[in-house]
């Protein structure tokens, strides 16, 4: 961060010492506008985004700058004039790569802005809209037709969009790696998820959280269209059942987190599928690579919280193949909420605890 606490006369006087040392090198700076783009592009790397929008208005040299140097932007810290403030900045931000329009408080984003974003950035890859609840199918369309370069969508809790605008910026940003379609009930259908396992096979993370029309149909189509999936947000998806985690156990070996809360139709069948899976995916890594160690793939975080119909062997199933899954305090990454029934299933700690205890123990004899 730089000027945070510098008074003008400092920076006056910071520029002074510029102009000696260009001066000796036969190049005359008398304004701030004459300091070489070089240097441009370095201040604008360590200020804030706050003060970018400064710098835009200085002159037409920092304007320039701006245009040829900044890639990332987040003006999710602006809570009034969001949207005006974007339709004058996005001519400028021509090579911009990652922009956050986090909405925290009131919406404020409508659909012609997200359009002028998507007339010019046309390098955008990590794009976050989430809470933007004004915006509606206008702006995926134009996001499907002037940001194909996209891997990275939040749209979470945008909850006016529908399945087939989803659908169609699926078929136009095909490397798309990560979306977060949390509480986008109307977009989130199987018909957009069968979009997304057609297009976007490259995906690794998808958040369906309290999509409640999302079904096994779509669930399967993913697990079969993206096989390299490695975090998957079901929580609230409670039409799915074991089918959909029988698909992903059989055919996503990479799976690293999955969200199962409150999914109650879930039952033991899918607890030992994953189990099994991690048998399958064991022997797969050895044949491509050595240099894989047993740890490195398979579930690190495990959500079946309110999966009331899950017993305590088939989950300990789980938690043993899976060494990477913690109950223990402090580690929880297998969340078994609600679930009473559950409370004797540990982890793989719990038991080397238990070993380490007991090899401190006195050796005694049972009495003859």
């Amino acid at each position: 961060m730089v000027a945070k606490g510098l008074k003008t006369g400092d920076l006056e006087l910071c520029f002074k010492k510029l102009g000696m040392v260009g001066g000796a090198k036969g190049v005359i700076m008398t304004e701030w506008k004459d300091l070489p783009m070089e240097l441009l592009l370095r201040i604008l790397t360590l200020t804030d985004d706050r003060s970018v929008i400064l710098a835009s208005g200085v002159c037409t040299g920092w304007r320039e700058a701006i245009c040829l140097g900044l890639t990332h932007f987040n003006l999710s810290w602006c809570i009034n004039s969001m949207n005006s403030l974007l339709l004058s900045l996005a001519p400028k931000l021509t090579k911009l790569q990652s922009l956050s329009l986090r909405q925290i408080k009131i919406p404020q984003l409508e659909d012609n802005a997200v359009e002028a974003v998507a007339r010019w950035c046309y390098e955008l890859q990590d794009l976050d809209l989430s809470k933007s609840l004004k915006l509606t199918d206008q702006s995926l369309y134009a996001l499907a037709l002037g940001c194909p370069r996209l891997t990275k969508l939040n749209i979470s809790g945008c909850s006016a969009f529908s399945d087939f605008s989803l659908a169609y910026l699926a078929s136009s940003c095909i490397n798309l790696k990560s979306l977060n379609l949390c509480g986008c009930v109307k977009a989130a259908t199987d018909h957009a998820l069968q979009a997304i396992a057609a297009n976007c096979s490259q995906m690794q993370s998808l958040s369906l959280g309290w999509c409640e029309d999302v079904t096994d149909v779509g669930v399967k189509s993913l697990a079969f269209g993206c096989p390299d999936l490695r975090a998957l947000d079901l929580c609230g998806c409670v039409l799915i059942t074991d089918e959909s985690i029988i698909a992903l156990a059989n055919n996503c070996l990479h799976l690293r987190s999955l969200g199962l809360y409150y999914c109650q139709n879930i039952t033991d069948r899918a607890m030992y599928s994953l189990a099994n899976s991690r048998v399958k995916g064991t022997h797969d890594l050895w044949r491509k690579s050595v240099k894989y160690r047993y740890n490195e793939e398979g579930l690190v975080n495990l959500n079946i919280g309110q999966c009331t119909a899950l017993t305590p062997p088939a989950v300990q199933a789980v938690c043993n193949s899976f060494p990477q899954l913690h109950t223990c305090t402090g580690r929880h990454s297998l969340i078994i909420s609600g679930c009473l029934n559950l409370t004797s299933v540990h982890c793989a700690c719990a038991f080397q605890a238990h070993r380490t205890v007991r090899s401190f123990l006195p050796n005694v004899n049972p009495a003859h």
